[in-house]
């Protein structure tokens, strides 16, 4: 039984937010192009939990959370890509979790497709912006970018998805 006040209050904290924002943050995992979003969204509150002490403001923590899961897809991404690169086998289609299926209704199948083609940083400006609605300083800080590249990174990709959606038409 813990009786630390200070570890009562970051063990309450975490409860919150794991309650208000687990979902969230998973479909954000989904659509940044996670291979297995649960890991990385089960990593993001890890690191939280392990730095809540060090956080300066307790209501920044959904910031912080969205920022690390943003930042571990990236790294998973990446660690997949130079591993697929010393493999030397051929790439084979993303095999998507049943989990992140569930998460996507059919109607947006064909978009999270022409989504998933865009470059990393685009499809982050993308999601950030339109799915959670972020504005660009939340999304600059959550990517680690200025705002005025997040509009050069949402504005291309826009340009970018419009012309794969109507390539499909």
């Amino acid at each position: 039984m813990v009786s630390d006040p200070a570890e009562l209050e970051r063990e309450a904290g975490l409860a919150r937010l794991f309650d208000q924002h687990y979902a969230p943050m998973l479909r954000l995992a989904v659509l940044l192009g996670a291979d297995d979003p649960e890991n990385v969204v089960a990593e993001a509150y890890y690191q939280i939990y392990r730095k809540w002490r060090r956080l300066r403001d307790a209501q920044a923590a959904e910031a912080y959370l969205r920022s690390m899961v943003c930042n571990l897809v990236r790294m998973r991404i990446r660690h997949l890509q130079v591993a697929r690169r010393h493999a030397g086998e051929p790439v084979d289609e993303v095999v998507v979790s049943a989990e992140s299926t569930a998460l996507l209704h059919d109607d947006q199948r064909v978009l999270i497709a022409a989504l998933r083609q865009l470059p990393a940083r685009q499809r982050e400006a993308l999601v950030l912006r339109h799915w959670l609605g972020l504005k660009e300083g939340d999304i600059a800080a959550a990517m680690g970018i200025s705002a005025g590249s997040v509009k050069t990174h949402t504005a291309r990709g826009i340009a970018a998805l419009t012309k794969a959606m109507e390539a499909r038409r």
